[in-house]
């Protein structure tokens, strides 16, 4: 099969796609599933034993050529190079702009994907997100059958409606209101769709969540499933982490306590119970740290302190410095990303706040369970699949906020920080969490499951 992406980690990161394609990659080739993983070539990328050769594409697409080879760090990968996709940022200018040409260079990257599937007659093709939808546009009659999943519906790359005779032969499905919309295009045409948790698939049929597709979604809802992500648990493993300044497990947390102690001091907080708060996030409006921006005045009659490690919004960035400023002895903001601090901030904590406006899956806090550390999130997406509140649910994960509110994001927050003073609730909680399996092991069975019977199906039909 061909899973083709525009993010995969470690050698394109952007967001949750990167992790979510590797994760998904590796643990199908672990099952025995022939998975070429294909990705723009941005430029840089360095494989052994390569190989290369052109497409044959339309004159527009231009010079499409592709390099195959191993790659240290996820094995065998495939990379295309098209006209305009090296970029140092798949997606954005050094001003933190998206490229004003990210819909032509996706769209040349699609076509020469759909080339691909052409020359190698794959038995199954799974595309991710809009940056890789207008491929299934060039697929023609005999397209094999066809995977899209959705990390994030928010993101559409839709373009004027000049590209709509460009982009293959089934370019009409892509007609949006005037323009080209890669993303509804491929959900039309898609023998399955794929939303990265079950709620979350149930949240984009709504006008709510649906920006703008809960229509045409609810018309194929019965091609729409639900599968929640996994994470890299040897990467985020407590046990083994090389990050930490000591290593814990669910049956002896006391390398927890030393992790504690050593955020504290990198954030400069005096050493005492107080329960000690965290957030790894990216500064956009989707993660709603601004809804955190009225509670740091009251930390400390919760009392919690909290610290945030981000970058993104610059506006953001520069309250929280501000915040930092004014309220040192319960709030500091490290602005950037760390990788090691990542890993102490989910290790030290006692809690993890996680207060999205709308979360396709959410990976962090299931990074944070996997260190003992409980989440405080919303009720939006993955995060109502993976944590039950603690409070409401038999064998609760932690506390959740019902609605997207600075006022019920406090009163969660008081929540947890009052079940964390009782010591026993606290280690219960700790390694009740600790011993979930949050691995890519389930959910790669389950893609296993449907391609099988995408793959049975269509040869019944031919």
């Amino acid at each position: 099969m061909i899973f083709a992406t525009a993010e995969l980690s470690p050698v394109a990161t952007v967001g949750g796609l990167a992790a979510a394609a590797a994760g998904l990659g590796s643990e199908l080739r672990r099952l025995g599933i022939d998975v070429d993983l294909v990705m723009p070539d941005y430029g840089g990328i360095l494989l052994v034993d390569e190989v290369s050769f052109e497409l044959d594409v339309p004159a527009w697409v231009g010079a499409a050529v592709v390099r195959r080879g191993r790659h240290v760090d996820v094995g065998p990968l495939t990379l295309i190079s098209v006209p305009g996709v090296a970029r140092p940022h798949p997606y954005l200018d050094a001003d933190g702009a998206g490229w004003e040409d990210n819909s032509e260079r996706f769209f040349r990257f699609g076509r020469a994907v759909a080339a691909l599937v052409e020359r190698e007659q794959p038995d199954l093709v799974h595309l991710n997100d809009w940056h890789t939808g207008t491929a299934r546009a060039a697929f023609g009659p005999d397209a094999p059958p066809t995977v899209v999943s959705i990390h994030n519906l928010a993101y559409q790359g839709i373009a004027d409606d000049s590209w709509l005779e460009r982009i293959g032969p089934d370019g009409s499905h892509y007609e949006w209101w005037g323009e080209t919309n890669p993303l509804s295009g491929a959900l039309a045409l898609a023998d399955r769709i794929v939303a990265v948790s079950p709620h979350y698939a149930d949240e984009i049929r709504t006008p709510a969540h649906g920006f703008g597709l809960d229509g045409p979604l609810r018309a194929r809802r019965n091609a729409l499933v639900g599968i929640l992500n996994g994470i890299d648990t040897e990467v985020w493993n407590p046990a083994t982490d090389p990050h930490l300044p000591a290593t814990f497990t669910s049956t002896d947390l006391a390398g927890k306590a030393t992790c504690r102690t050593a955020l504290i001091e990198r954030l400069g907080f005096d050493r005492d119970d107080t329960a000690l708060a965290t957030v790894v996030t990216r500064l956009t409006e989707q993660k709603g740290i601004d809804l955190l921006v009225p509670l740091i005045p009251l930390l400390d009659q919760i009392p919690m302190r909290l610290g945030i490690l981000g970058s993104g919004d610059a506006v953001l960035a520069a309250q929280l410095h501000q915040l930092a400023a004014d309220y040192p002895d319960s709030f500091a903001f490290v602005e950037g990303y760390d990788e090691a601090l990542s890993h102490l901030m989910f290790a030290g904590a006692d809690l993890f706040l996680m207060p999205s406006r709308f979360e396709p899956c959410g990976l962090t806090q299931m990074q944070a369970m996997r260190y003992g550390t409980p989440p405080v999130v919303t009720a939006v997406g993955g995060l109502v699949d993976t944590v039950p509140d603690v409070d409401r649910e038999r064998g609760g994960l932690g506390f959740v906020a019902d609605e997207v509110s600075s006022v019920d994001l406090l009163a969660a927050m008081f929540r947890a920080a009052r079940r964390l003073r009782r010591t026993r609730d606290r280690t219960t909680l700790q390694k009740r969490i600790m011993a979930v399996d949050w691995s890519w092991t389930h959910p790669a069975e389950q893609y296993a499951d449907m391609y099988r019977d995408l793959v049975a199906a269509a040869a019944t039909e031919s």
